[in-house]
């Protein structure tokens, strides 16, 4: 692959970029990753530039207020080959054809030196204010890449930037635990390299010194004797009479090291001549500095990453307790009380029938009801646990103890409830004609880290799970928005004020293909919310549930016509005494059993 360097007017004005094969970019001095931002004679937008079947193909964009000059002359279309340069300004590009070629059979070197963090420690910069000047600069470097191709490039060009002596520059991974070869990608990759000077040798750095420095973690320094060291087919090969390496720390960057390479007896500005490897510690500090701070931003990112990824499933508090402790143990799965919410929504399948034409308007709509449960549940510092289809399920008590777990999860319930409910009066919401149903259920069961050897989620298992899960199934044929089992209507009645939910008994019920009975209620908003339902009236609606229990059904009839006929919930009762004629059968023992789920 062809790359293209520029250079500027000064060392440190420079880059080195890979051309994509048939694939046009914009040459400019805001062209994004193509941009020359230190040359005010290069426009906004200066050039159109296209590598093709071996060459370079150029053209000036009518917004270029400067020529370009090609092989001396202006131009404003032409093709241009490896080893060929355009100017444009104070800036030269140049089409090289060069390979960074890993060698593993380079010979022993001259010297060797390994460079500890005490002894660079001692080693005072000449030049300290040039240095840290560059080094100023790797912040923006990291935070303004738009991915790691282009981290490697921008960090390979102020590596020449601040290291004078050095010739060559090259970001490297070795995977050192793995075998990777049949992956096809090699256990060894270049990620980004360039060299000053133009030749028509590739660039072969030495395996083997990027290995004793990953082994060490330390800089190692290789050290080849100059003219006999010319011929050989390994770093030297390009007149580079040494080579150092240095490890990059930290977990996010595992692997990764940069490599220095360049000449003795080599003229520098502000630097006499010299062979003396100590002459290059300077250089070694400052790439160490380079390689500590790349590994702690790249770690903070990595860490941002994490805990934006985590923010999804995870309450800000959790997230905390993350933080400070040893994840492997707050995650590790224990078995624990919890309150689970699972929220299902409801006309997803014929909404997917009328819309089968547009189906990602559909999973945008479906993924904003879905973004409604889940910011409830953390909002109320619950755990999301699952997502199945169109549902998601929350979870309280894990991993830290909430003592006040129920009356978070009835907070998130009625929540999500009431903003459903807006969205129905709304024709323009995503949200419209979308309704939730939601069961909850308290008890036993084992949270944590969850799965396979080859997969795991953080999720609860246990029968609570299942329970909440029938429960939410069920507010279909009760027709009530919010069911809770009886562990948790004990609870809400106990320890929820009744200015933040109400609750009342609906019925004692058999699930559908279940042998246990459990006794269902109703999660209700307060009455500021829910007028229509007075306290008065859930007090009949419970006084109708007796007398259905009881076997009184005609005095449960007349109970239940008390109750405000917009209030669908009392129509279940209703309907199965009415259709049974208002007697119950011989064996009546108040259990209602369901024919489907």
């Amino acid at each position: 692959m062809a790359d293209l360097v520029a250079q500027g007017r000064h060392s440190q004005q420079r880059w080195r970029r890979p051309l994509p094969e048939g694939q046009a970019v914009i040459l400019g001095r805001s062209a994004g990753v193509w941009a020359v931002p230190w040359d005010h004679h290069v426009s906004r937008r200066h050039a159109e530039l296209v590598w093709r079947n071996g060459a370079l193909e150029v053209v000036c964009l009518p917004s270029a207020s400067n020529p370009i000059f090609f092989q001396g002359r202006e131009a404003t279309r032409f093709r241009i080959a490896p080893g060929e340069h355009f100017v444009i300004g104070e800036t030269t590009f140049t089409v090289v054809d060069q390979e960074a070629r890993i060698t593993d059979d380079a010979p022993q070197p001259f010297q060797q030196q390994t460079f500890s963090s005490e002894f660079l420690r001692q080693v005072r910069f000449r030049n300290p204010d040039y240095r840290m000047e560059v080094l100023s600069r790797l912040p923006e470097v990291i935070s303004g890449a738009t991915g790691e191709e282009e981290l490697c490039v921008r960090l390979v060009s102020m590596l020449l930037a601040g290291l004078p002596r050095a010739d060559a520059a090259a970001v490297v991974h070795l995977d050192m635990g793995r075998d990777v070869v049949a992956q096809g990608c090699g256990r060894v990759r270049t990620m980004h390299w360039d060299q000053r000077l133009m030749s028509s040798d590739d660039f072969r750095p030495s395996e083997r010194l990027m290995e004793e420095a990953l082994r060490q973690r330390q800089s190692v320094l290789h050290v080849w004797r100059g003219r006999e060291a010319s011929s050989q087919p390994f770093t030297a090969r390009g007149n580079f009479d040494w080579a150092f390496c240095t490890p990059v720390p930290g977990e996010a960057s595992r692997g990764w090291v940069l490599y220095v390479a360049g000449r003795f007896n080599v003229e520098l500005p502000a630097m006499p001549a010299s062979s003396d490897p100590s002459d290059l510690r300077e250089d070694v500090k400052f790439t160490e500095l380079v390689a500590a701070m790349l590994g702690s931003l790249r770690q903070m990112q990595l860490l941002n990453r994490q805990h934006a990824s985590l923010s999804q499933f995870f309450s800000p508090v959790v997230l905390n307790t993350l933080s400070i402790e040893d994840p492997d143990v707050v995650l590790a799965p224990r078995e624990t009380e919890v309150s689970v919410l699972f929220c299902d929504l409801r006309g997803f399948s014929r909404h997917s029938e009328r819309h089968a034409d547009s189906l990602l308007e559909l999973l945008n709509r479906v993924s904003k009801a879905l973004g409604v449960m889940t910011h409830h549940i953390l909002e109320q510092g619950g755990v999301v646990g699952d997502f199945q289809g169109d549902a998601a399920m929350g979870f309280w008590g894990w991993p830290l103890p909430q003592d006040d777990a129920i009356l978070r999860t009835c907070r998130a319930a009625l929540a999500i409830r009431r903003e459903f409910d807006s969205a129905a009066r709304q024709t323009s919401s995503p949200l419209a004609g979308f309704q939730a149903g939601i069961g909850v259920a308290t008890g036993r069961a084992v949270a944590g880290k969850i799965g396979t050897v080859d997969h795991v989620k953080v999720t609860v298992f246990g029968p609570v799970v299942n329970l909440a899960s029938r429960l939410e199934g069920m507010t279909k044929i009760l027709r009530a928005p919010i069911l809770l089992d009886d562990r948790t209507a004990r609870a809400v009645r106990e320890q929820v004020p009744r200015h933040v939910a109400r609750v009342r008994r609906l019925a004692v019920v058999r699930p559908y293909g279940l042998d246990a009975a459990i006794e269902v209620s109703e999660l209700v908003p307060p009455i500021s919310e829910c007028p229509l339902l007075t306290d008065e009236h859930l007090a009949i609606s419970e006084a109708a549930l007796d007398a259905f229990l009881a076997g009184r059904w005609s005095n449960a009839y007349e109970l239940l016509h008390r109750i405000p006929a917009e209030d669908e919930v009392a129509d279940f009762l209703t309907e199965y005494i009415v259709k049974h004629k208002r007697t119950p059968p011989p064996d009546w023992d108040g259990v209602i059993t369901l024919e489907s789920k």
